[in-house]
């Protein structure tokens, strides 16, 4: 198990694209979430993610647990998932010496389009790329598990300035 020390942002434009190096699909449904820790069944791609996160520590970072497993055993674990799953593609994107992963959401968060940046410490510099919008670390409504519950098509419009 490690802290997971990450900060999340929306993005203004597409513009990230043409930097991206490689993209994923990604379908993400919740065994559980409790508003802290939270039970996570991932397929990227081909391959099968079973995560298990702590609760926030500083708005920042988290303690995170994750495992490869097989396509077969997440299928599987779908069946377990409350409230149906999210769907992305996540773009690997190089800024400086880190990488951006940056999402694109469809179905009912259609719209929403955020990059996170992982660091090694909560106040570890990082280059901002013109494309990187305002910051929502620590805003609940933009975690994946809020937005199973509370898709963003629900409440964008309650958002003044969204990037």
């Amino acid at each position: 198990m490690h802290i997971e020390t990450e900060r999340k942002f929306l993005v203004k434009d597409l513009s990230f694209k043409d930097l991206a190096i490689r993209s994923y699909e990604i379908r993400q449904g919740y065994v559980a979430h409790d508003g802290g820790n939270t039970v996570r069944v991932r397929i990227r791609d081909k391959q099968g993610f079973l995560t298990i996160k702590g609760p926030s520590l500083n708005g920042i970072s988290r303690y995170e647990w994750e495992r490869e497993i097989s396509l077969e055993d997440a299928r599987e674990l779908f069946l377990l998932c409350r409230g149906g799953s999210i769907e992305k593609t996540r773009y690997i994107v190089p800024d400086g010496e880190k990488f951006f992963e940056v999402d694109v959401f469809y179905g009912e968060n259609e719209g929403l389009v955020m990059a996170e940046i992982e660091l090694e410490r909560p106040d570890e510099p990082f280059e901002r790329p013109d494309w990187l919008g305002r910051e929502v670390t620590g805003d609940r409504r933009f975690y994946n598990s809020h937005l199973l519950r509370n898709p963003f098509k629900l409440w964008r419009e309650t958002l003044d300035n969204l990037v």
